[in-house]
């Protein structure tokens, strides 16, 4: 979370960030904190059961070298958010940079080919604007792409040791430029249920897009059910990236339909500051990642966070700050490429130097092995959607919301997919065939309206980038939105 106290002309002693009480490092206010994890030793959420299957993991690593940094310019780097997108990875996380913004907390931005060696060189890309609830400082990033649009949760704070911080979200077509959503106010705010000596708010978001619901896991150390520190994570979801459409909290009832004002945080999944979530759709659970003495510990959730299928498992090694996992566009866990039926990646970024903050962000990694990813035609359209692999014709099958799409060109499949898989895998006989992608097909794009391909069906299959259509050798021909919306609709094939 956003450390307090940060101004541009003078980088102020960490000690005064973070506040140390009977032992236990402290939450402060402001887009800030200082906090470690507080989960190691202490007790369980009430109603969860820690029961659960054993999961067996190997193929441990990590990185020789910093992934990513602001340079000898910035201070700090800390709380990354991470996403494989297209052929490679980016990373949003938490520093400081001079002439990026207001004096405070900025948002930077850097990507990679991989996770063994340094990204490129990183640039602001999100700043406080100087006025409203994120006048200073925007940390915590939570980065997510649906449909063509990413999307970026973060913490605001208008002023150091604020009291008020909140949880704002901005879109964008590119990952770089962002414009504030919800009328640049926070979607999320404290419930105030009580007062704590802990004073930070609510913040830390981590989001994930499932089924047509945006997942929103986050801290509020005035919640209700939150420690006596202010540790506990909180779980609302909504059909709108803005959190407005159908929003729902979760507690005692499970998720229920609530005012995102009023709230209760009556029940929280996991006691912990600095968490991070995930959708595994090979284990069929959530997985919820935070730090503890030996390194990351990712526990496991149903569905409905009403079970604990599986044991926690632990990523050790070296850390100073919390998580963030390596996850799909959608928040989802990435797959495998040599067995995505069978092997679920782990993987984390984070701080892990503490000098006037953390800093030094590194990656660290296991496996899960002996996943049921592909037992049914329904987890296994999930498991492997995105992904493509040779088929018999000498053509690519591209598994996209539970179809088998039929591409003529590999270069049209690796700009459409996830990744491409080394031969084909027996679940996908079981999936409906989709479309044909041949290779010159025509490409339609309307104002306001993506790229897509019509296919021999008559179909509309967007494909949002412009790119893919000149992979395919498509002449993008301009109609009007009336032209373009008269097409039936074919499968959404936009990057995963």
């Amino acid at each position: 979370m956003g450390r307090s106290g940060r101004s541009r002309q003078v980088v102020r002693p960490w000690v005064g960030l973070s506040l140390l009480l009977t032992g236990v490092t402290l939450l402060v206010s402001g887009c800030s904190g200082g906090a470690s994890t507080l989960a190691e030793g202490l007790p369980p959420a009430p109603g969860i059961s820690h029961e659960g299957q054993k999961l067996v993991t190997d193929h441990g690593r990590q990185g020789a070298q910093v992934l990513a940094s602001g340079g000898q310019a910035a201070p700090y780097n800390y709380g990354p958010a991470l996403i494989a997108d297209g052929g490679g990875y980016r990373a949003w996380w938490c520093s400081q940079l001079p002439g990026a913004g207001a004096d405070g907390d900025d948002i930077l931005s850097a990507a990679g080919p991989a996770l063994d060696k340094p990204f490129g060189p990183a640039q602001p890309v999100f700043s406080g604007t100087g006025t409203g609830f994120d006048a200073m400082h925007t940390c915590d990033p939570s980065v997510i792409k649906v449909r063509g649009s990413y999307y970026l949760y973060y913490t605001g704070a208008a002023a150091d040791h604020d009291h008020i911080n909140g949880i704002g979200v901005a879109s964008s077509t590119d990952g770089v430029s962002w414009t504030r959503l919800a009328d640049s106010k926070p979607i999320l705010t404290s419930s105030r249920e009580v007062n704590r000596a802990n004073t930070y708010g609510a913040g830390q978001p981590s989001v994930v897009y499932r089924d047509g619901w945006f997942y929103l896991l986050f801290t509020d150390t005035a919640g209700k059910a939150a420690g006596w520190d202010g540790a506990g994570q909180f779980v609302v979801r909504a059909k709108d990236p803005a959190f407005r459409q159908n929003f729902q909290a979760w507690g005692d009832k499970g998720f229920t339909d609530a005012d995102p004002a009023k709230a209760s945080r009556s029940r929280m999944v996991v006691n912990a500051f600095s968490a991070d979530l995930m959708w595994v759709d090979a284990l069929d659970a959530w997985a919820i990642a935070h730090e503890t003495a030996e390194g990351t510990t990712v526990g496991f959730w149903s569905v409905d966070f009403q079970r604990r299928p599986f044991q926690d498992v632990l990523i050790p090694g070296q850390w100073k700050e919390g998580p963030g996992l390596v996850r799909r566009a959608d928040g989802h866990a990435p797959a495998s490429l040599t067995d995505p039926c069978g092997r679920v990646p782990l993987d984390v970024v984070r701080a892990t130097v503490l000098g006037a903050a953390p800093t030094d962000l590194r990656w660290f990694g296991i496996d899960v092995v002996g996943a049921k990813g592909c037992l049914d035609d329904k987890r296994a359209a999930a498991v492997l959607d995105g992904l493509a692999m040779p088929s018999a014709d000498r053509t690519i099958d591209l598994i996209a919301s539970g179809t088998r799409m039929r591409v003529e060109r590999r270069s049209v499949a690796l700009a459409l997919g996830n990744g491409l898989l080394g031969a084909p895998v027996d679940a996908v006989a079981g999936l409906s065939r989709g479309g044909n992608l041949k290779a010159g097909a025509l490409a339609v794009r309307a104002p306001d309206r993506p790229v897509g391909i019509v296919l021999e069906d008559g179909h509309l299959y967007v494909v949002g980038d412009p790119q893919v259509a000149e992979l395919n050798s498509s002449g993008i021909r301009e109609v009007t939105q009336h032209e373009w919306d008269s097409y039936p609709r074919g499968t959404d094939l936009t990057r995963r």
